[in-house]
């Protein structure tokens, strides 16, 4: 069955676990795309960021980012609201870079996701 076909609130069984990984991150952490795809042991970072980018907006969509802890384009302010609020580490950015927008700090803020929980398949 094609995306198109799906009645209008069904997900596909991916995107509704890669939304369920993104909600078990805790505030003030974060996990890359390819940890996402490398905790559900399926698909890659383009696949989780496609299922973020269409269906992202119901879950902490902030919480799941690129590797290098840069911003979402188009979205950084509003992330960066919710880092601060959360208490997410962060770089700051040097005088330099392009708009002097802080980064995640990834060493600090990456989330290993902790225990396999039983809900993990």
């Amino acid at each position: 069955m094609s995306e198109q076909s799906l009645p209008a609130d069904a997900l596909p069984e991916y995107a509704e676990r890669v939304l369920d990984v993104a909600e078990l991150i805790p505030p003030g952490r974060v996990m890359t795309y390819g940890d996402v795809a490398e905790w559900l042991e399926e698909g890659g970072p383009r696949q989780v960021g496609r299922v973020m980018a269409l269906y992202g907006g119901a879950v902490p969509w902030w919480r799941v980012i690129r590797a290098d802890g840069i911003l979402l384009p188009g979205h950084e302010l509003e992330a960066l609201g919710h880092y601060r609020a959360e208490g997410t580490p962060l770089k700051e950015a040097s005088r330099s870079s392009e708009g002097h927008l802080p980064r995640v700090d990834m060493k600090r803020a990456r989330w290993d996701g902790g225990a396999r929980t039983e809900c993990h398949t």
